[in-house]
Order: structure tokens, then sequence, then C-alpha cells
């Protein structure tokens, strides 16, 4: 008996990851439609992508004979330079993942995937690690059926506008990156391409086998996961 293919949803997709994460979403023979939800039109088109366009990523109208989502996938975010002060950082990387993980929820969705930061937490110091926990800990409340949230270290990979300080840290990071074991190894900074093979592989695995709803995959657990992901494909040869 054919599966029937399901449908997943990706915000964020004009930026390092998400763009990442969308074109393996499109090449995914698990899924038939993809809405991205984005602010700009994005500069490519497939045969499978659906492109939801709004100022605030809201989703206006919708269809009964449109495809349910039961995938949704986040990938948005910012910095304070970026934003212009803490309180518009906090309006993104907490305020609207938030709507837009709602938006998600009330569209169907059952299974979320969200890119978060290493050292999320909601009582940090830090404002903008404090930000991404409070978000992790809004959408665990949301009634998800699943909700993962993968905390990288420092990304690389080609932005189409550079962020100076990541090209700061990247090159720090090749100085010091034999130092980086234990627990420093989470602090390795990783390709944006295998932080969206791991959303993508870590959303399709089978149910948890115990109670949780959530699980929080860090920067080192993705290199392992990356690395386990190889070895299957070895395997399989």
């Amino acid at each position: 008996m054919r599966q029937e293919k399901a449908s997943a949803i990706i915000a964020g997709a004009s930026g390092l990851v998400g763009d990442e994460l969308l074109h393996q979403l499109l090449a995914c023979e698990h899924f038939n439609i993809v809405y991205s939800l984005s602010r700009r039109e994005l500069p490519f088109h497939s045969k499978n992508l659906t492109q939801i366009v709004h100022p605030e990523l809201r989703v206006t109208t919708w269809n009964e004979t449109d495809h349910t989502p039961t995938y949704g996938y986040i990938c948005l975010g910012t910095t304070t330079k970026q934003a212009g002060s803490s309180k518009d950082l906090e309006a993104i990387d907490y305020q609207l993942v938030k709507d837009v993980a709602n938006t998600m929820h009330l569209l169907g969705v059952k299974n979320i995937t969200v890119v978060s930061s290493l050292g999320a937490h909601p009582w940090s110091p830090s404002h903008y690690l404090r930000c991404k926990g409070k978000m992790e800990q809004a959408l665990s409340k949301m009634g998800f059926a699943r909700c993962t949230f993968v905390r990288p270290g420092p990304l690389t990979g080609e932005r189409s506008k550079p962020r100076k300080d990541e090209i700061i840290v990247q090159r720090l990071f090749e100085i010091i990156h034999p130092l980086l074991m234990g627990p420093l190894g989470n602090l390795e900074p990783i390709p944006a391409e295998d932080v969206a093979r791991n959303m993508l592989t870590l959303s399709l695995e089978p149910e948890y086998t115990d109670s949780k709803k959530t699980q929080v995959i860090s920067g080192k657990a993705l290199k392992r996961k990356k690395s386990s992901h190889k070895n299957d494909k070895n395997k399989s040869a």
C-alpha cells in the first residue's frame, strides 16, 4: 500500500538555515506540498512550493481544499545589531516566533522543529539567550504532538548579507579548533546545511518512545547526529 505524502510549512526560508532547509524539504520524497511563509517572495519556484507572503508573517486566507501541513519548521532569528535594540530583538526572536508557531498550530501542524541557540534559557543573564529560552518555553506549551528545538553553536555558510560578527567568530574558531574538547565541543561552528539536514531528519524520526513531547538537541549532539547519518548511509551502500 502506497504511503500518503505529507505537507509542510516553513517560516524563515530566506535565512541561512531556512534556505538550506527549504531546498531539502522540496527534495524530500516524504512531502508533496511545501508552504513557505515569508515577508517577501522568494527568488525561486517549484511545482511543490506554495509561497505565502505577508509583511508580518500572517496567514490571512486558507481554503478548505488546501493541503493541511502537519510538519512545521521555524528558522527565524536576528541579532541586536540587526534589530536595532533589545526590545526589537525580543519582538522577533520571541514574539514573532511564538505568533508564527501559533499560526502553524491553528493550520494543523502537529510536529514542529525550531532553530534556537546554544545556551538558550528563560533565566539567562544574556537578553538574546533569554529570548530564545522564553520562546522554547512558550512553544512547548502550545499543544504540539512533537516539539524539537535545535541549538547550534556558531553557524557557517554563505549569507546574502554576511554578518561581520559571524566572520570574526569563524576565523577565531579556525585558530582554537584543536582546543574544543569535551563540553567546549558545543562551541564548534557547524554548517547551516548540516543544521537543516538534522532538522529534517529529526522531524521524520519515529515517535518518541517516552512520554516527553519536547526534545532539545545541542550543537554537539547535532554533530553526533550528522556522524550517525553518515554511518547509516555507509551501511546501506
